[in-house]
């Protein structure tokens, strides 16, 4: 039995932490939004620090997408040629 993983708005979190400073509450703003405690805790220290006044997606440049994808194609590529040199020493110990 698997649990679907909930996301929720940057704009919900916010709502939710004012409702809590608010009301004081946090049990009583977890049982009417349906949230976890802990998700408000956890976003309540996080709105404390500032993290959401920044954008809540950050956009990487194009350069910074660029080499994240040769790393990973670089990575692909050495898992290929690593199996590649199993294989051959594999295959080269069973002609002996």
């Amino acid at each position: 039995m698997t649990r679907e993983k909930k996301t929720y708005s940057r704009e919900f979190k916010i709502k939710a932490v004012e409702l809590s400073n608010q009301r004081g509450d946090l049990v009583s703003v977890v049982q009417e939004l349906s949230v976890s405690y802990d998700n408000l805790k956890r976003w309540k220290k996080e709105y404390k620090e500032g993290r959401f006044n920044e954008t809540a997606v950050k956009t990487k440049s194009p350069e910074a997408e660029e080499i994240a994808r040769l790393k990973k194609e670089l990575y692909n590529i050495t898992m290929e040629r690593d199996i590649l040199k199993k294989a051959v020493s594999i295959f080269s110990k069973s002609d002996r």
